[in-house]
């Protein structure tokens, strides 16, 4: 099991402005997140990723609907303009280089797109999913079972693969320090 414990990014160890600079981004370009996470207390059961995530989690679950949205709308499509452009998050360009999203075929890369334009008009939001594990075949899959969702399940499932997303930047991190 990984921990910060003894490592130098120890969340209860860092000040305020350390804590959101080593975890403001375990939350695409949100880093309210660790802020108010910070803010609202830390305990030695922190140094332990699962932990941080589900007191992360909570700022999340409790900030309201307005501020999901935006955290949502924060993250990138999936093989999208933003990935060919190179301007993901070193973190997101991990993650979807891990799972071959970079090496899509053109028809690949024309369904993601497809799927992206069509997911979005209709969910007002990004697909997201924690694709860790997961290589670019089976993602169009659940893509395309997911499309037909409702917005209200999507939208709940789109929250859960946030803090998926965030549990495992959070063991990352852990693994790596």
């Amino acid at each position: 099991m990984s921990t910060f414990a003894n490592s130098p990014i120890s969340p209860v160890s860092l000040s305020k402005e350390a804590f959101i600079a080593t975890y403001g981004g375990v939350y695409e370009h949100s880093p309210w997140i660790a802020e108010q996470t910070f803010s609202a207390g830390l305990t030695a059961q922190c140094d332990d990723p699962a932990f941080l995530s589900t007191r992360m989690a909570a700022q999340v679950e409790a900030a309201g609907q307005e501020a999901q949205m935006a955290l949502l709308c924060a993250h990138p499509d999936l093989a999208g303009k933003l990935a060919t452009s190179g301007a993901l998050t070193e973190e997101s360009t991990s993650e979807q280089s891990g799972a071959g999203l970079d090496g899509c075929t053109a028809q690949e890369f024309d369904r993601f797109q497809s799927l992206n334009d069509a997911y979005v008009a209709k969910n007002k939001f990004p697909f997201i999913l924690a694709v860790a594990g997961r290589h670019r075949t089976e993602i169009l899959e659940i893509f395309e079972h997911r499309i037909n969702n409702d917005i209200k399940t999507e939208f709940r499932e789109a929250l859960d693969q946030v803090h998926r997303i965030a549990l495992l930047r959070l063991n990352n991190l852990a693994q790596e320090s």
